[in-house]
């Protein structure tokens, strides 16, 4: 496993839509694990292959308190949601800023796991907002795009990914 350098806003690998995943093999394993080493080693709980520089459908998700109950989503898709939170995220690759974001209080996802087996997922809140967040990066979306308001200095990122 290895870290990867996290790219940063403005860096235009962000803004472009991500491929689909056709098939998993070692690359793409040794690409999870990393992201997985990655977002643990930044304090995140997320993280979306884009913003490690890799234009593919896959995002990791940890939002247990622990940090050791990884969520792997090859090729995410949202399929339902409800409700409505507001709060405020932010992201590994927009250091150092906050802003407040409405998004879904209930996500449910369809993915592929690493053995190319779908499966759904369903969150709410915190999971929810992790759910919605990365989805966007797939699409070549930043929450600061979504942002209520100003953006805000913090000391920590840790809300969302």
């Amino acid at each position: 496993m290895a870290l990867r350098n996290i790219r940063t806003i403005g860096d235009s690998v962000l803004n472009k839509p991500a491929r689909e995943v056709k098939k998993v093999d070692k690359k793409l394993l040794t690409l999870i694990e990393d992201m997985l080493e990655t977002m643990y080693a930044a304090n995140g709980v997320g993280l979306a292959a884009p913003q490690v520089g890799i234009l593919k459908r896959l995002v990791v998700i940890d939002v247990s308190e622990e940090g050791n109950d990884p969520i792997i989503l090859i090729n995410p898709e949202i399929i339902e949601t409800d409700g409505e939170q507001v709060g405020d995220e932010g992201c590994l690759s927009v250091p150092g800023k906050v802003g407040v974001v409405k998004r879904p209080n209930y996500a449910k996802v369809k993915a592929y796991n690493e053995n190319m087996e779908e499966f759904t997922i369903e969150g709410t809140e915190l999971l929810a907002r992790a759910l919605c967040h990365e989805i966007d990066h797939l699409e070549g979306v930043l929450y600061v795009d979504k942002v209520i308001g100003e953006l805000m200095d913090t000391e920590s990122t840790e809300e969302v990914d």
